[in-house]
């Protein structure tokens, strides 16, 4: 269960990198940069005007393909935190290379946003910013502080649902990462609903709705235009934490919903609930819903969409709890039912769920990220699962139909695929077996490598889970698992270049930046690789508490978050 941590994210013989045939509003505006995608071969084109900067950070991983790199120069790789005072403030001045420091909660697991002139960042009610709300009483929190000297400026609060921790965990806050464009915000509440909000607060003097229920109209109060609660209009019921990081497209946002086990870890409360929906911006209407996942959820759902046109396609990806990534149609449909695209099955088919972290089938919780019209994703599970098997997979979203690497028969009928098992695929008992699936989609596929030609594999030879979403520059792919550590692959072929053992469970996702790789670790060591297939570390900084998040660069400035604090950097500190 990922919320609780977020109290807080078949092996094969000798090499298990393979490669298959590759194939080939009221702001300042700037077009979203697509990166890999090229929004310009769909017709019409849904990118909408995102309305913030040219260097800010509106959304999770910058864009919706969900690729962490920034185009900055001159990024810090070395500064000190500096120190605080009784009462857990940052002292102004002290420190290298830190231009301010902003409280946050006591458990800080959200990744930071910046658009037109302000910094979100999701995390529990720790600091106590409002009167109301004292720091002991329990709260989902999404702050806004200023973008030039993090100066707090508003707090929307999320109050504990009544039902407790089997759908809200003690303590976590909000999880994930909102979405900005213009003069609105919208991200996912821990009591299971899509918020819209005005990113002024009610420092406009303004309560704009439809939404004017506001407990308080203070100017350090969220202002919020309309809520859709997914628990109530679509009979979601989320485990343990509703988190989302959504991205939009035009007036479409895209949502998973965070559907999945009750307390028990065995029953499905929902099993015909929507895990994935799409929805008007504006006006919160639902557009289509899909429930593909069903009945086959191992846990919970907590991955993000990424969304991308690819081959004059507008595709959205969402990563399944039951282990599988999917592909929709990006856009509005003529009948309002969601258009499947493709499927595919992250785990081997002999791979096995079981409660308590002995499972090899796994959760997708990472994000899919499109690099080069081409898809990578890995799997993982909640931490509290421990480590284990992991496997990473570069995939051609071009085809369509069940992509997965893997077909299930069972040996007395070889041409009828069985379908889909929660628990598992291919059980060899009962006569069941894996074939190659000959409409496969997967590029490649990393697991482990017998590296260094011992006969053995090693533990810095085998991926393992991860919660963590990839990034992609110069033909390089970085990873971070939960054993700690770091993978460095070729993107085209998937064969590794190098791994680094962090010494600490890694929960965040690298960002790349200035020729440079960043990634935060439970121990609160920050790792600074030289972007490169040779392995070389620039620096490793302490940030005196764990950093459960990912590392994001806005308007020149390095944002890092660790458990308690977010951290403005710049050299000199300006």
């Amino acid at each position: 269960m990922m919320a609780r941590n977020i109290v807080c994210a078949v092996l094969f013989a000798s090499l298990a990198v393979w490669s298959l045939a590759a194939a080939p509003a009221k702001k300042s505006t700037a077009k979203i940069n697509l990166v890999a995608a090229s929004a310009s071969a769909y017709k019409p084109n849904p990118l909408a005007d995102a309305q913030v900067g040219p260097n800010d950070w509106n959304q999770w991983a910058g864009s919706p393909v969900r690729n962490n790199v920034a185009t900055a120069k001159n990024i810090p790789a070395e500064w000190e935190v500096g120190d605080f005072d009784d009462d857990d403030k940052w002292v102004a001045g002290s420190g290298k290379n830190i231009k301010w420091a902003a409280r946050l909660g006591s458990q800080s697991y959200g990744n930071p946003v910046v658009a037109n002139g302000k910094i979100y960042v999701g995390t529990n009610n720790g600091a106590g910013y409002l009167k109301r709300y004292p720091a002991e009483v329990d709260l989902g929190c999404l702050l806004c502080f200023n973008e030039a000297d993090g100066k707090f400026l508003w707090q929307h609060s999320s109050e504990k649902l009544p039902t407790g921790r089997v759908h809200d965990w003690p303590l976590q806050g909000i999880c994930c990462a909102p979405l900005v464009e213009g003069d609105r915000l919208w991200f996912v509440t821990s009591r299971g609903e899509v918020a819209c909000c005005d990113t002024e607060g009610f420092h406009d003097e303004e309560n704009d709705g439809p939404f004017k229920e506001e407990k308080s109209t203070d100017k350090d109060e969220a202002d919020v235009l309309w809520y859709f609660n997914m628990m109530e209009k679509l009979g979601t019921s989320q485990h343990n934490m509703c988190s989302c990081s959504v991205t939009a497209v035009g007036d479409i946002l895209f949502v998973n919903t965070s559907n999945g086990m009750d307390e028990s870890h065995i029953n499905l409360p929902s099993p015909d609930a929507p895990s994935f929906f799409a929805m008007d911006k504006n006006t919160g209407e639902v557009l289509w819903t899909d429930d593909s996942p069903g009945r086959n959820i191992l846990h919970g759902q907590w991955s993000s969409p990424a969304w991308a046109v690819i081959g004059g396609v507008p595709q959205v990806l969402f990563g399944g709890g039951d282990g599988w990534l999917y592909s929709f149609l990006g856009d509005r449909t003529a009948d309002g039912k969601p258009q499947l695209l493709w499927k595919f099955d992250c785990n081997p088919k002999e791979s096995k769920w079981a409660l308590g972290g002995r499972a090899t089938r796994n959760n997708i919780i990472a994000t899919p990220v499109i690099y080069n019209d081409l898809v990578y994703v890995a799997v993982g599970e909640d931490p509290e699962h421990g480590e284990g098997i992991g496997h990473l997979w570069c995939i051609d979203p071009t085809k369509r139909g069940d992509v997965s690497s893997e077909l299930a028969f069972n040996v007395k009928d070889l041409k009828t695929p069985i379908p889909h098992r929660r628990e598992q695929a291919v059980i060899k008992e009962q006569g069941e077996v894996a074939r190659p699936n000959p409409n496969s989609a997967a590029v490649w596929h990393y697991s482990e490598t017998d590296a260094n030609g011992d006969g053995k594999v090693a533990f810095e030879e085998s991926m393992h889970r991860t919660i963590g979403t990839v990034a992609i520059a110069d033909d390089l792919v970085y990873v971070a698992d939960f054993c700690g550590l770091v993978h460095c692959l070729d993107a085209k072929t998937g064969k590794p270049h190098w791994t680094h053992d962090m010494l600490a469970a890694s929960w965040g996702s690298p960002l790349i930046v200035d020729g440079k790789v960043y990634i935060g670790d439970e121990d609160g060591d920050v790792t600074i690789f030289k972007l490169s297939p040779e392995l070389e570390v620039i620096a490793e900084i302490n940030m005196q508490n764990s950093v459960y998040s990912t590392p994001i660069v806005a308007n020149g400035v390095l944002y890092i978050s660790n458990k308690g604090h977010l951290f403005a950097i710049q050299a000199d500190g300006k």
